[in-house]
């Protein structure tokens, strides 16, 4: 594993170049987390420099997570995404979604809020990670049982890289995490 220092955004280039290579390495898809889109594009130009694009998936928030009606993904960089033919899961977060209403409503701390902390122990791209292979297997983007490698981070960037084989939200707790190839320390 490479530990990366915790800085937002810092460690981004690294980090796709770590994801691309094990995804090539694997044959298998590869899944990049993104907000505004930024990290995206740099994961788009990461493929393809090694002849992946084919296997980028790209993750981004549900509308509404920052506000009514409007996604977050900057419009230039859906578009950008969109003309490569990358495929874009936009999904509410496995590990949050619903239950956040309730914690945010009655002021609690609910079960798969528990698991989002736990997976936070190791990094906050771990949690990302497992929850991401989630939403694109319960989307249909990856396929069942199967390795997939995802990248994902703290803030702003990409600062960690999972091997994993990711379970249904249904059935979360049957994920397999293989390796963590890299992760802020």
């Amino acid at each position: 594993m490479v530990a990366l220092t915790l800085n937002e955004s810092g460690n981004t280039e690294r980090a796709l170049d770590i994801a691309v290579n094990e995804a090539l390495r694997l044959g298998a898809p590869l899944l990049v987390a993104t907000t505004g889109g930024d990290t995206a594009v740099a994961a788009l130009n990461a493929a393809r420099a090694k002849g992946v694009t084919e296997r980028l998936i790209i993750v981004s928030h549900a509308y509404g997570t920052r506000a009514p009606g409007v996604n977050a993904m900057k419009e230039e960089c859906r578009k950008t995404l969109e003309e490569a033919g990358v495929r874009i899961i936009t999904a509410a977060h496995a590990l949050s979604g619903a239950e956040r209403a309730m914690s945010t409503k009655f002021h609690g701390v609910y079960p798969v809020e528990i698991i989002a902390h736990t997976l936070r122990m190791f990094s906050q791209g771990v949690k990302v990670a497992v929850e991401m292979g989630a939403m694109a297997l319960d989307a249909g983007a990856v396929p069942y049982g199967e390795k997939i490698v995802a990248a994902g981070g703290t803030g702003r960037g990409a600062d960690t890289v999972v091997v994993l084989t990711p379970a249904y939200t249904q059935d979360i707790f049957s994920t397999k995490v293989h390796e963590i190839l890299c992760k802020p320390y």
